[in-house]
């Protein structure tokens, strides 16, 4: 079981914490050895972003069994290649592509890898131990942001690639050996949620403020190390801010779960998309270091959180329906990611300014709040009314 689980997690570390996040702490090197301007930058990321949306979508529709265990196989060689070939060009559609093709591997691995995980450690009665899975994009984002600052004056931007690259050869064959899939049995009545709530308010609230989420906190994510760089007084941090926002990550899953069983799933999203919302706008704050750190822990500790918060509580508002609302919700999260950098990036191009931009993150984050707290009480207020019907 241990083996399944560090197969998970070496899963999450290559495709997401690696795969899809290191482009931030290179960001600024390609933008100062390769060029790169920020309206291609953010091009480059929605690019990554509307793969990973079709690999989400294109996920859900491989069968159980053998072919999912390939599936997820296909994408750990893709996503490998991907993260490596990134240093082999400087020209912008071949940087596309590969950001493309890394995000429909990081949606398989992603997905696929999860559920494979959480299947085993169902069958061996572990589950109380799914929470160490998610920490492996935490841990792969402080890993890669600590690797790229340790080899500032030693590789160039493309050097960077390629070892990371090879970095995540080196754990892809326990991934590859330890994931497969079984089929599930066929599901008994009793197991089907009951109908009539799949499609309820508070279902679609909370499925609209994830997809803000995905638009704003994906803004921070891809340009949080070129903007500390490009201040004076918070230039020094660099991969350092990354490397913080990886530890963050790998421990917010559990200290957020531990929040909803206290708070209710409800209050600790609404808390934690505020508190997002807060670490967004720090680096305006003037507050130099301690600020720019400040906002790479807050934005570090909570956009891993939510997933998880969001995850389990669609599941308590759909009934059950495991895989068809974390289906759902992924695809709302993606279509978020795809066009928040975008618009960005041009904005950062047209004012020479990051203030529009994150002012814009932060503000569809806290948008998601309030339609949380709608939510929220259009949940309590229909649990009051089947009480008093029953």
């Amino acid at each position: 079981m241990i083996r399944v689980l560090l197969g998970g997690l070496l899963a999450l570390t290559i495709a997401m914490g690696i795969g899809r996040f290191a482009f931030t702490p290179i960001l600024p090197y390609m933008q100062a050895e390769a060029g790169l301007g920020v309206g291609e930058a953010g091009l480059i990321a929605s690019i990554n972003f509307l793969g990973y949306l079709l690999g989400a979508v294109v996920t859900g529709l491989v069968p159980q069994g053998a072919p999912r265990t390939w599936a997820f196989r296909v994408s750990l060689v893709a996503s490998v290649s991907s993260t490596a070939g990134m240093g082999l060009t400087t020209d912008l559609v071949a940087w596309s592509v590969l950001r493309f093709v890394s995000g429909v591997a990081s949606a398989g691995m992603f997905v696929l890898g999860i559920a494979m995980t959480l299947d085993a450690l169902a069958r061996a009665g572990r589950e109380n131990r799914a929470g160490w899975l998610y920490s492996g994009v935490g841990i792969g984002i402080a890993g890669s942001g600590l690797f790229v600052a340790l080899s500032g004056g030693v590789l160039d931007w493309s050097g960077k690639w390629l070892a990371l690259g090879l970095i995540c050869a080196v754990l892809a064959p326990v991934s590859w050996s330890a994931m497969t899939d079984q089929p599930r049995p066929a599901a008994k009545a009793a197991d089907t949620p009951a109908g009539g709530g799949w499609l309820s308010a508070p279902l679609l609230l909370l499925t609209a403020a994830y997809f803000l989420e995905g638009a704003g906190y994906i803004v921070t994510g891809t340009f949080l190390v070129a903007i500390l760089k490009g201040m004076p007084d918070t230039a020094a941090l660099g991969g350092i801010a990354w490397m913080v926002t990886g530890l963050a990550a790998a421990v917010s899953p559990a200290l957020w779960a531990w929040t909803g069983r206290r708070l209710g799933l409800w209050r600790a999203l609404m808390l934690a998309h505020t508190v997002q919302a807060v670490g967004i706008l720090l680096p305006l704050a003037g507050l130099g270091v301690a600020g720019g750190l400040l906002s790479a822990a807050l934005y570090g500790g909570t956009f891993v959180g939510i997933v998880g918060l969001a995850f389990g509580l669609g599941r308590q508002l759909s009934g059950g329906a495991s895989a068809r609302i974390i289906g759902a919700l992924t695809t709302a999260y993606s279509v978020g990611q795809v066009l928040g950098p975008l618009p960005a990036g041009l904005a950062v191009e047209a004012t020479g300014s990051y203030g529009v931009a994150l002012a814009g993150a932060a503000g569809a984050v806290m948008l998601g709040t309030l339609l949380l707290a709608l939510g929220s009480a259009l949940s309590g207020r229909g649990l009051r009314a089947r009480a008093a019907h029953g």
